[in-house]
């Protein structure tokens, strides 16, 4: 059984948890230049390259990952948000792109595999892919709306790599995440085709896009109704939102997205706003209240945390909707029905 049968299958049955957090994690450790920079000879400081760890200190990788485990996910991430060439370029650490990548997904891919062999419980690996500090749709240059620093083709290539290392390093998914523009997110579709053509095998997709206004719209503008509707093409395994904003801010766009989409919803908010010191002080079980009323609502199919979120949000949401029955995810159907397109398909 696939992958993705086999995390369709599991979904079936309830609510599935998904992780949180890494970089407050990490930064709660709070390691020296020497813990990032390890021996790998780098001339750029790397303190603060977080996905850079899995080389120089995967232990620290291996306890936050493994603490998640124990909290109850059953899908966990590679810590790999920013292992790209074009975010690692700041550090001058673009040759490690691929040992970065293939060390976290072995990583999270053993400790997987240790607690599904422990209990029988399927566990997942999802390949994190950010979106890099680029946008194809907007200029950065107010004075030169055409301009852009890089084209589809190139980022297409820079996605490409990552993903092919992830695979090498275990992953079961590749999870697309926090896309805050639409066409990046697919470049990232596309690298995945690409490598699918080359390997010859499936590889499944989640994608998560993140919202930039409470009006419910990314960076790019797109609506989540919008944003679905340009991604359902490329057949993803799960959709939905993270980052963000906290659970209470989310909640009308998690329900007209679960409305419409017909696969799996995944979403992973942040533990509320950040404080005038950046700081995040909503407590686990505020969380897992806000997050349990979307399972209440038949909203939802995988849970998790994502900034400022922590093991003890992730085992709080694991306990909230721990007997909840999982969402039912509609028909194609159904779902364009719901979206009031099957009106606009008949009259064309």
């Amino acid at each position: 059984m696939s992958a993705r049968q086999r995390l369709n299958e599991a979904a079936k049955k309830r609510v599935l948890i998904f992780d949180g957090a890494f970089g407050t994690q990490i930064q709660e450790r709070k390691l020296s230049e020497e813990d990032y920079a390890g021996d790998l000879g780098l001339k750029v400081g790397q303190k603060g390259n977080n996905d850079i760890l899995a080389l120089t200190r995967p232990d620290v990788i291996t306890d936050i990952t493994r603490s998640y485990l124990e909290a109850g996910s059953d899908v966990i991430s590679t810590n790999t948000f920013s292992a790209n060439s074009i975010s690692q370029a700041d550090y001058a650490a673009e040759g490690q792109v691929a040992a970065i990548n293939i060390a976290s997904g072995r990583i999270a891919r053993q400790l997987a595999d240790e607690y599904e062999a422990r209990d029988g419980r399927p566990r997942f690996v999802a390949g994190a892919i950010g979106p890099t500090n680029k946008t194809l749709s907007l200029s950065p240059d107010v004075e030169d709306p055409g301009f852009r620093e890089i084209d589809f083709d190139e980022l297409t290539a820079v996605y490409k790599e990552q993903a092919a290392a992830l695979v090498e390093g275990g992953v079961d998914f590749i999870l697309i995440e926090t896309v805050f523009d639409t066409l990046n997110a697919k470049a990232g579709i596309m690298a995945v085709r690409q490598l699918e053509q080359e390997l010859d095998r499936d590889l499944p997709l989640m994608i998560s896009m993140t919202l930039t206004d409470l009006s419910g719209r990314n960076l790019s503008g797109h609506t989540v109704e919008a944003f679905w509707y340009a991604v359902r093409h490329a057949n993803p395994v799960t959709i939905g939102l993270n980052c963000s904003f906290g659970a209470d801010q989310l909640r009308p766009h998690i329900q007209s997205l679960s409305a419409i989409a017909d696969t799996l919803l995944m979403a992973y908010p942040n533990a509320g706003l950040p404080n005038e010191l950046g700081e995040y002080d909503e407590m686990p079980e505020t969380t897992a209240g806000l997050v349990k009323l979307w399972a209440q609502s038949g909203q939802a199919n995988i849970l998790g945390g994502c900034c400022g979120s922590s093991p003890a949000h992730i085992k709080a949401i694991a306990e909230a909707v721990d007997g909840l029955p999982p969402r039912r995810v509609p028909t194609p159907e159904t779902a364009m029905r719901l979206s009031g397109l099957e009106a606009f398909v008949v009259a064309s």
